[in-house]
């Protein structure tokens, strides 16, 4: 069986009398993700970017820094730390099972 493709999945939903919805879905490890803060305007970013598709997250109205923008970044972080412990723990596992399946 062949390794699947990576790939990027773009949507943008558009209903009458509602805000318009863009999802970004990244299926690959040519992922580029970089932060830093903006010196034209002090602030700080987060981007991640593949060829497809770029996603840019920032403060509340790109102005100063809030309670709610301190949240967010929490929550981004505790969902990046979990999100390695899940591909550390499934890596293990399907190397595991790549071992013995080589050894039988």
């Amino acid at each position: 069986m062949s390794e699947p493709r990576p790939y990027t999945y773009v949507t943008l939903s558009m209903q009458p009398d509602s805000a318009p919805h863009v999802g970004v879905s990244f299926h690959t490890p040519r992922l580029k993700i970089r932060a830093g803060i903006l010196l034209s305007n002090p602030r700080p970013y987060l981007d991640f970017a593949s060829h497809e598709a770029n996603v840019h997250i920032s403060t509340t109205g790109a102005g100063p820094v809030t309670e709610d923008d301190l949240t967010l970044a929490r929550d981004i972080f505790n969902a990046a730390a979990r999100y390695l412990a899940d591909c550390e723990q499934l890596h293990a596992e399907q190397s595991a099972k790549d071992a013995t399946d080589t050894a039988a």
